[in-house]
């Protein structure tokens, strides 16, 4: 197939994945919803009904990822200041279900409702300077449609009333899925996967970073590092932890 044939059909593929993901979402917000752990009515901005909704388990501590990561006691550290994340959730079914809807059923919006929720967890002293989401790499974002982190992060500004900088922090290279990569697998995937744009500007600056699950901790502490390096007083904001 030459060129011009290939970009075609790259175009009808993309077209369709986008006409197929338009219709998903219109479907998600327009037709009745029925919360997916008991079956009642829900709202279609929050996945599950009021009641499945508010009996998520709740996180009210930080979550050290570079102790997670070395198979310490993640909870309680007082060593590690920029390796912090405040998750707002335990990762648990009915979290499962809304973050699945944000990241993998083109359902965007309902990153305002999880914006609310970590933005109750979120350390509000010293206060803010910017909200920074952890990107995804270019290509995933446009296989995608969207940046769910990025969605949670102006949904956490928004609450918070903080600036949101996308462009903060950028991927430098495709990585492999994370899903089926074991801690250490984790860590050696993301070596080198980010860095922090104008390096000079950040000194003494407090940034919220921002992604949806913290597992081993490994996306988290790549992307922390490269705000500590730069002299920024970074820690971060998820919306679960999977325990």
């Amino acid at each position: 197939m030459s060129g011009l044939p290939r970009a075609l059909d790259r175009a009808r593929r993309r077209a369709g994945r986008h006409a197929r993901r338009a219709w998903r979402g219109l479907a998600a917000f327009a037709l009745p919803q029925a919360c997916p752990e008991c079956g009642a009515a829900a709202s279609p901005a929050r996945v599950l009904c009021r009641a499945c909704w508010d009996a998520v388990p709740a996180v009210r501590v930080a979550v050290c990822v570079r102790c997670l990561g070395a198979g310490r006691p993640p909870v309680g550290c007082a060593r590690h200041a920029a390796f912090q994340v405040w998750p707002a959730w335990v990762y648990a079914a009915g979290a499962e279900a809304v973050i699945a809807a944000l990241k993998f059923e083109e359902r965007p919006r309902v990153a305002a409702a999880l914006g609310a929720a970590m933005a109750r967890v979120a350390p509000l002293v010293p206060r803010a300077d910017l909200v920074v989401p952890v990107p995804l790499h270019a290509a995933r974002r446009r296989e995608r449609g969207y940046d769910q982190a990025s969605a949670l992060a102006h949904a956490l500004g928004k609450a918070l009333g903080v600036p949101v900088l996308d462009c903060a922090l950028e991927r430098v290279r495709a990585t492999t899925p994370q899903t089926r990569l074991d801690a250490r697998e984790r860590r050696a995937n993301l070596a080198g996967a980010f860095r922090v744009r104008e390096p000079g500007c950040w000194s003494g600056r407090r940034v919220l970073v921002v992604d949806d699950v913290v597992t081993t901790g490994a996306t988290f502490e790549a992307a922390l590092s490269m705000f500590a390096a730069a002299g920024a007083n970074p820690c971060g904001v998820a919306a679960a932890w999977a325990q």
